[in-house]
């Protein structure tokens, strides 16, 4: 594991996550937090993904619950709506790659090729909206345990 590229993915994750927040004209008070879920999770996806060697499905899975997760958190730390953080830390999950490399190799009649990229799109899209799914998920069935503590509590 080379510190100096972990770090340099940081920045430029950071960096892509702020200008995508800018673009999207979000506050200017969450460019930070912003940048830091972008870049925080985007370390963790490549740690998990190309360090650990775990499958390009479960690392976005993955991915997107905490992007998801640290959202509902900077949203109420920062009294602001959580789609304010969760689309500009998405940025840098987005198959934007993939997907030119399937219309391309679609125009150039090499449809096998074309075909692997398409599987990898739609896995990667999957995985993050059922990510997102399962984030919120969390965060309600966490929001009810608490409540229900609180109840059993109160009633003693």
């Amino acid at each position: 594991m080379n510190w100096e590229n972990l770090f340099l993915q940081f920045i430029l994750s950071y960096a892509s996550t702020v200008c995508f927040g800018i673009l999207l004209h979000i506050p200017a008070r969450a460019y930070n937090m912003a940048g830091i879920i972008g870049g925080g999770v985007w370390e963790i996806y490549w740690l998990i993904y190309y360090h650990h060697h775990v499958g390009l499905a479960i690392s976005n899975l993955l991915a997107a619950i905490l992007i998801s997760l640290f959202s509902m958190a900077a949203a109420r730390h920062l009294k602001m709506p959580m789609i304010v953080f969760n689309v500009p830390a998405l940025v840098t999950f987005v198959p934007g790659g993939q997907a030119y490399k399937m219309v391309r190799n679609f125009a150039l009649g090499n449809y096998p090729l074309a075909m692997f990229y398409l599987y990898q799109v739609i896995v990667i899209v999957g995985a993050i909206t059922l990510g997102f799914g399962l984030g919120e998920l969390i965060i309600r069935a966490v929001k009810y345990i608490h409540t229900l503590s609180k109840s059993s509590k109160s009633k003693v």
